[in-house]
C-alpha cells in the first residue's frame, strides 16, 4: 500500500456568498438554467462513479479551448496516494474534508472543465460553492448501466464490496436528488458516444447562452465516435 500524507484537521466550510455575486432571480440546483455567479465561467460535471465525467470533461474541455480537471486526480496529487488506500487508512470523513478544500480552490479557475467525484454532493458546502461558481451537468445513468461498466473495476473504494450493483443502486437513491439539486442541466448517458455526449452537453449549454453557437460542432456519427 502506498505511503499516504497524514490527514489534515478539517477546513471550514465555505461561508455564503454576497448578495452581489448572485444574479437576481436565479436559484441555485437547477431552477435558473446558469449558475447563480453571473461571473462563472467554469463547468463542473457531475454524477456517479463510471457516469463518463472524466472521459466527457476532457473531450468538452477539448471542443471549448479550455482546461479540463479531475478532482480526483489532483486530490490524489496531494495525498501523495491512491484514493483506495487513503480511504482505508483514515476513513471517509478525512477524505471529504480534503475534497471540499480541492473543489474550493478548483471551482474558482476560470475556463475550465471540471471533473467531480461520486459523493462530492454529499456535502452542503460543495453542492452550494460548484452551482453558484459554475455550470454543473449531471450525467444521469441508471445503476444497471453502471454495474455493465464498472463491474470488473478495482480501484473505487466504494464499490470494493460483495454486491456492487446492489451498492450502486443504494448510492443512486441517495444521490441521484442531490445531484439533481445541485445541477442547471440534466443529460441522459444511456449508451451514446463520448462525442454524442459531448455534442449534447453543448447544445444545452448553448441554449442557455453559456458557450458559443460557433463552439458547439455539427452532429457526427455515433459509429465514428471515440467511445
Amino acid at each position: 500500500m502506498a505511503s499516504c500524507n497524514p490527514a489534515p484537521t478539517p477546513t471550514e466550510a465555505p461561508g455564503p456568498l454576497a448578495a452581489s455575486s448572485l444574479r437576481d432571480g436565479v436559484q441555485p440546483g437547477g431552477s435558473g438554467g446558469a449558475p447563480t455567479d453571473a461571473n462563472a465561467i467554469q463547468i463542473s460535471l457531475v454524477g456517479l462513479p463510471g457516469g463518463g465525467k472524466s472521459s466527457v470533461g476532457r473531450h468538452l474541455a477539448r471542443s471549448l479551448g479550455w482546461r479540463f480537471i479531475d478532482s480526483d486526480t489532483e486530490i490524489e496529487r496531494q495525498i501523495g496516494c491512491p484514493i483506495r488506500d487513503y480511504f482505508e487508512r483514515h476513513g471517509e470523513p478525512a477524505f471529504r474534508d480534503i475534497e471540499q478544500a480541492v473543489v474550493d480552490r478548483l471551482v474558482a479557475q476560470p475556463g475550465t472543465v471540471l471533473a467531480t467525484g461520486g459523493g462530492v454532493v454529499l456535502r452542503e458546502a460543495n453542492r452550494l460553492v460548484l452551482s453558484r461558481h459554475s455550470s454543473v451537468v449531471y450525467l444521469h445513468s441508471k445503476p444497471e448501466e453502471l454495474f455493465r461498466r464498472l463491474r470488473h473495476d478495482t480501484h473505487r473504494p466504494l464499490l470494493q464490496v460483495k454486491d456492487p450493483l446492489r451498492k450502486l443502486r443504494d448510492l443512486f437513491a441517495e444521490r441521484d436528488p442531490l445531484y439533481r439539486r445541485t445541477a442547471h442541466f440534466v443529460i441522459e448517458t444511456g449508451r451514446p458516444s463520448i462525442a454524442t455526449l459531448v455534442h449534447m452537453v453543448l447544445m444545452q449549454l448553448e441554449l442557455a447562452g453559456l458557450v458559443d453557437a460557433q463552439q458547439v460542432p455539427s452532429p457526427v456519427e455515433p459509429r465514428s465516435a471515440e467511445r
